[in-house]
């Protein structure tokens, strides 16, 4: 039997792009791997939000090596309460060096059962997987993205407007291409993939295309 290529994906995009979602399907089709790298501030916000009193850099670097995915998969971690937190936290310097370690160890030694990794969030085109084999920018309309996560977080049962969602999505772009430390930005090798006008089903047939160009499953 031919061994099967492990292969390195990176997925950059602004908030509610669809990225997420996007990985997944990916990372299901071809056995990668999946780690979405925004969940680990939003987790680090999340603590700092109800555990006030043990929020400090001792407590999150033994946090952070000592991470189980399935903490990441926490409903309370979508709110925009945590999102906003999250986005000043990975501001911090030191907190993203210790963020970017884990990140690194998942990107390059995934457990050997998977055929490589997918990762997603602000920086993992040029600051994570550089060499990445694969490299994506995932965005959409402003509008569309406030649509999508206002739909996310009602069916969460969350009280929320669609203007304050709007207006948290603006605050946060502003704070992810702005920041100083690892700020949003597609790379030149990234390939753009603009989801407004696309279904779930159609983004992911239109990556699995390109994939599938330069390797064989």
């Amino acid at each position: 039997m031919k061994k099967k290529k492990f292969i390195k994906i990176a997925i950059d995009s602004p908030a509610a792009a669809g990225a997420g979602t996007l990985a997944k399907s990916i990372s299901k089709h071809y056995n990668l791997l999946y780690l979405d790298t925004g969940k680990i501030y939003r987790m680090l916000a999340y603590i700092k939000i109800k555990q006030k009193e043990k929020y400090n850099k001792k407590f999150l670097k033994k946090k952070i090596k000592n991470l189980n995915l399935k903490n990441l998969q926490n409903k309370n971690l979508l709110s925009d309460e945590v999102g906003t937190e999250a986005s000043l936290i990975a501001k911090d310097s030191d907190i993203r060096k210790l963020v970017h370690l884990f990140q690194i160890k998942c990107a390059y030694n995934p457990p050997k059962k998977f055929n490589g990794s997918c990762l997603d969030g602000r920086d993992i085109t040029y600051k994570i997987i550089p060499d990445a084999d694969f490299k994506f920018f995932v965005t959409a309309n402003l509008k569309i993205r406030a649509k999508r996560r206002f739909n996310e977080l009602k069916k969460l049962g969350k009280k929320v407007t669609y203007s304050a969602v709007l207006k948290n999505i603006k605050k946060r772009d502003k704070s992810d291409y702005n920041r100083r430390i690892s700020p949003l930005k597609k790379v030149k090798d990234s390939i753009l993939i603009n989801s407004s006008n696309l279904t779930k089903r159609a983004c992911f047939l239109k990556i699995k295309k390109i994939i599938d160009r330069k390797i064989k499953y």
